[in-house]
């Protein structure tokens, strides 16, 4: 016996020798396990190991390599597509960052232009209000400083014509007094009133 199976049978324990013992297939597998060196095959072992690889290589052939290599090939292209497209959506992004930067750009500057324009209209807006309001305001004190002379020359008549009726009042009371007693001035008087009268 081989020294690896002295040292493999003197490890096991007494139950499994008892078994080995009793077991006829397994002792016929042991002693082809002993007697079988892979270095000095049989003819018959070589032939059928040669022969069933030889199947087995063609049946994988034919029918299993073929789907792994297009699963493969499928993969490698798949890869391929998608290293392609994630360059391009790379460069896409890169392009569209760009196109932000320059949109936002414009959009501020519209912005700035925008509320300069609206502070310039305020401006001109606020202008012309105060414009307007001194225009009115001017008008408003021209007609008032106009209703002003107006009501001032009308009472100044007013003054007048009452001042003038007063004295013709005064006048009159006076004269009637220095008249009284003497008829021919009074008919003169009377004479002139009539005058004014029908004048």
């Amino acid at each position: 016996m081989n020294d690896k199976w002295r040292i493999l049978i003197r490890h096991l324990s007494f139950k499994t020798i008892f078994i080995i013992h009793n077991s006829s297939f397994i002792i016929e597998f042991m002693i082809f396990l002993v007697e079988f060196s892979p270095i000095k095959p049989d003819f018959g072992l070589f032939f059928w190991t040669l022969t069933i690889f030889l199947a087995f290589f063609f049946l994988m052939r034919k029918f299993a390599l073929k789907p792994i290599v297009a699963a493969l090939k499928e993969r490698e292209e798949g890869i391929t597509t998608a290293l392609a497209s994630a360059d391009n959506a790379r460069k896409e992004m890169s392009n569209l960052k760009a196109e932000n930067e320059t949109i936002l750009a414009q959009a501020r500057e519209e912005r700035m232009k925008m509320l300069k324009e609206a502070k310039d209209q305020a401006t001109a807006i606020i202008a012309e209000s105060k414009n307007n309001a001194k225009a009115e305001t001017s008008k408003i004190l021209a007609t008032a400083q106009q209703d002003i002379e107006n009501m001032k020359a009308k009472a100044l008549t007013d003054v007048k014509n009452q001042t003038g009726q007063l004295a013709i009042a005064i006048a009159e009371k006076i004269l009637k007094k220095e008249l009284a007693g003497n008829p021919e001035q009074q008919a003169f008087v009377n004479s002139v009133v009539n005058d004014m009268k029908l004048g």
